[in-house]
């Protein structure tokens, strides 16, 4: 499973059980840490889900940003209170990616953040499978 934090949304994408194609999922709200456990947790026992892999938003020039110490954090919160491994993924430009993709299709994404969110998780969730086959 991947997530694709933001500071209003989690875009989230699940790969097949054989872990060769990622799809998106659904968004979550960022609310509390607590709201965003739970539903994660039942995400992960109704997909058997075992590993989560968590974006991460490294700038161009391969610096770390404001965000991306909120990301830092947002794992270090996953990888103390949920039971299966945490991992982090270079997600750089896959919102982009995620638009162009979605435009390509048709898909207005002018108000459609929630789309764009679980698209970019998939998108470099996809790359992550594809890194580790190598």
């Amino acid at each position: 499973m991947a997530l694709d934090y933001g500071d209003r949304k989690i875009g989230i994408a699940i790969s097949d059980p054989m872990q060769i194609i990622a799809k998106p999922l659904q968004t979550l709200d960022n609310t509390t840490n607590q709201d965003i456990l739970l539903n994660l947790n039942k995400i992960i026992l109704e997909h058997e889900v075992q590993k989560v892999v968590v974006g991460l938003p490294v700038t161009l020039k391969n610096k770390h940003s404001i965000q991306t110490e909120k990301v830092i954090l947002f794992i270090d919160f996953l990888k103390n209170n949920i039971s299966i491994p945490v991992d982090s993924y270079d997600e750089r430009l896959s919102s982009q990616i995620a638009i162009q993709s979605l435009v390509s299709q048709g898909v207005k994404t002018g108000h459609n953040k929630k789309e764009i969110d679980k698209t970019a998780a998939a998108i470099f969730l996809q790359n992550y499978l594809d890194d580790k086959s190598k």
